[in-house]
């Protein structure tokens, strides 16, 4: 007696454990597979048929392996009717459940990113009205420095009016939320060029470029904090040895893949180590807002070199 209720027991268990596991599976191929790679990707036909078909042979296999479990692999064949509303009926219902918590919680995080993103937007707008009034009067005294260089000092001519033309770009042509490629391409030059003007003969530049869609845009001043990152932690060797500073650039299938490394000594390693980053940071986050599951940061030293790459995609 005690054996029956103790095998009643083991099977009732069991059985549990099928369902359990029956429902769990097809919660999470719903909610992580069908759900992303096919509803929010709009293809809304495509996702019920595949729907219903998961949670239909998903039911079946259930109530096959309950029967094997039984030993009595024909104990659903009969009243096919009455196994669909104790078996499948149900798993519609509560597979459904679980898809609509999903679509909540995505839902939610995604109400919280726009907010993130409008909270962000009007910080960055309110600071740049703040800082408006300086910039503009350091323009117009750069073009009176200008007139008063002398007109054989070629250097310092061209270098203040690159100077003038990257702060104008800066006031002018970011206030949008994106820009074609090409423009922040021209503004980097630009930037490494001011930046060369600092450095001595022993630096050795390097930067490639490959757009092959001239409308593709980014966010601007995306890619500037990594460039001026390596001029700042760039190493000063005596030795001979170059001070390395390698730029790539390359835009295809609708997604930018931007690469830039540069030499680091034990003096710029040991700044690195102990530099707070902020800049690093903002750029961090503004991935994060603006392409959310869209991008990759891979930061890394390997050997005496100090490599940043960032992969973004517009699809």
């Amino acid at each position: 007696m005690r054996y029956q209720a103790f095998s009643t027991k083991m099977l009732a268990a069991q059985l549990t454990a099928i369902k359990v596991i029956d429902l769990a599976v097809m919660v999470y191929i719903s909610n992580y597979i069908l759900v992303p790679q096919l509803l929010y990707k709009k293809k809304y036909v495509l996702f019920g048929g595949c729907y219903v078909l998961l949670v239909f042979c998903f039911s079946v296999l259930k109530m096959k392996i309950e029967g094997l479990v039984m030993h009595n692999p024909g104990i659903f064949s009969t009243n096919f009717k009455g196994r669909i509303y104790d078996n499948i009926i149900p798993h519609f219902l509560l597979v459904s459940t679980g898809v609509a918590f999903k679509l909540i919680i995505d839902y939610t995080k995604a109400q919280k990113r726009i907010r993130d993103i409008a909270k962000e937007k009007a910080d960055a707008e309110l600071n740049f009205l703040k800082a408006q009034m300086s910039p503009h009067f350091l323009f117009n005294a750069l073009n009176s420095v200008y007139f008063l260089i002398d007109q054989n000092n070629s250097e310092a001519r061209n270098a203040l009016h690159t100077f003038s033309e990257m702060l104008r770009w800066q006031l002018y042509e970011t206030n949008g939320s994106k820009i074609p490629v090409a423009k922040e391409v021209s503004f980097l030059k630009e930037y490494v060029a001011v930046q060369q003007l600092r450095k001595n003969n022993n630096l050795q530049l390097e930067f490639n470029v490959s757009i092959a869609d001239e409308a593709f845009c980014i966010e601007p001043l995306l890619l500037v904090p990594f460039v001026e990152n390596a001029f700042k932690h760039l190493s000063h060797y005596s030795n001979g040895r170059k001070d390395s500073i390698l730029i790539s650039l390359e835009e295809k299938n609708n997604a930018l893949d931007f690469s830039i490394q540069n030499t680091v000594d034990n003096v710029s390693t040991k700044f690195i180590n102990n530099a707070r980053g902020i800049g690093l940071n903002n750029v961090k986050r503004r991935l994060e807002l603006l392409y959310p599951a869209k991008h990759e940061l891979r930061i890394k030293k390997e050997n005496e070199w100090y490599k940043v790459n960032l992969m973004v995609s517009n699809a």
